[in-house]
């Protein structure tokens, strides 16, 4: 053997433990089950991302505890929010009601967990009617382009131009009060946002080459946008969707707190500021705006924390 013998073998060693590096996790694995590890591989490196941004990780926990909060609301409520008690109206915190009662002697407690389970349901609800439309909207303007692009475009500057809240108040003047009115009129004038997003997305990547293939071999337009466009162009938008959940939270207080949407008798977070207020000039009753006040503040931000995290962990440039 010669002297060089020893050095070839360790650098054919070498090369092979580089190259084994980067082979699949099994090549002996079947196809499906080769996607399912890279799938597996793939939400590992977004969750590690994730969390390494601790305010992400603080909403994210924020809002599993408020989610579980609202689906088990009526076994926790120790009243029922639309009791009234008029002999004890205005009770301070304490005693039999934790965090005392309104004017009309209805447990605060009891209606700030009411009104969490109807401000995720109506942020929740908004959130995937306003992603559903803009989605759809901005997919066809941005991949048809010409006639529909100018025109689905020209539609979108109006809505985004308009006032929201004011908007919001017209449609639900209009059709009545009640939470499904606050959705429609909130997807109404919601979907905007994600629709111009997902246009600009669409526009970036209708001219990618694996499009360009995927034309080639004769996939329908609607194959290429679904299968190949539309995963690549979501996350912007799916993005946006979770910040304007607390959009959603605060549009719909606000109408309450005007005195439209819901109706009159609903505890709703808005609505119990409304009635707040009126107590602002009496020493002690501070409470009765300052709990709903710190509500709709913990959920939005908890949303916007969340919504900045997924950013971070799906944003191939902060990888």
């Amino acid at each position: 053997m010669t002297t060089s013998e020893p050095a070839d073998m360790a650098t054919a060693a070498q090369s092979v433990i580089v190259t084994s590096a980067h082979e699949d996790p099994d090549p002996g694995l079947a196809p499906d089950k080769v996607g399912k590890e890279r799938s597996r591989s793939q939400f590992a490196d977004m969750w590690r991302r994730y969390r390494r941004n601790k305010l992400a990780m603080v909403g994210l926990v924020v809002v599993t505890a408020l989610v579980v909060i609202a689906i088990i609301q009526p076994l926790i409520s120790p009243y029922d929010p639309y009791d009234q008690n008029l002999i004890n109206t205005l009770a301070p915190p304490g005693g039999d009601h934790l965090m005392g009662t309104d004017s009309l002697g209805r447990d605060l407690y009891s209606e700030l967990l009411y009104g969490l389970r109807l401000a995720l349901i109506v942020g929740i609800a908004t959130m995937l009617g306003s992603l559903i439309v803009g989605v759809a909207l901005g997919a066809i303007a941005g991949y048809r382009g010409r006639f529909w692009d100018g025109l689905i475009m020209r539609i979108t500057d109006i809505f985004l131009a308009f006032p929201y809240l004011i908007g919001a108040l017209l449609i639900v003047r209009t059709f009545g009060t009640g939470v499904t009115q606050v959705i429609i009129a909130l997807v109404v004038l919601g979907w905007s946002t994600g629709a111009r997003l997902m246009r600009g997305q669409m526009l970036a990547l209708r001219e990618a080459e694996y499009v360009e293939a995927a034309r080639s071999i004769g996939a329908s337009d609607w194959r290429i946008v679904v299968r190949h466009i539309l995963p690549n162009a979501i996350q912007p938008v799916f993005i946006y969707s979770f910040t304007s959940i607390g959009v959603a939270v605060v549009a719909m207080a606000s109408l309450a707190y005007l005195g439209v949407g819901v109706p009159p008798d609903t505890p709703e977070w808005g609505r119990l500021i409304n009635q707040g207020i009126e107590q602002v000039q009496v020493a002690g009753k501070d409470y009765l705006w300052i709990y709903p006040s710190a509500a709709i503040c913990l959920t939005t931000l908890a949303f916007a924390f969340m919504a900045d995290g997924l950013r971070d962990s799906l944003d191939p440039k902060l990888r």
